[in-house]
């Protein structure tokens, strides 16, 4: 997935999550690429991904275990 440069970062990084959760790509229960493996592939900044995660994670859609990292909700 390319980032549009035009709009928000964080919405589209997001969308792309839950759309990579939606395929299996990330099942449940799975540990998520970390912030900074997230921006690096997506080449936005390490505060972009924190957020898209945040994100996710107010809508319940992945959980965060402290010291190990973003994994995706059951």
């Amino acid at each position: 997935m390319e980032i549009n440069r035009a709009e928000p970062h964080w919405p589209q990084l997001a969308e792309e999550i839950r759309r990579r959760i939606s395929a299996g790509t990330y099942p449940v229960g799975g540990r998520l690429p970390g912030t900074v493996a997230l921006a690096a592939e997506f080449d936005v900044s390490q505060s972009t991904a924190s957020r898209a995660l945040a994100h996710l994670r107010a809508e319940g859609l992945v959980n965060v275990v402290s010291g190990r990292g973003y994994y995706v909700s059951g």
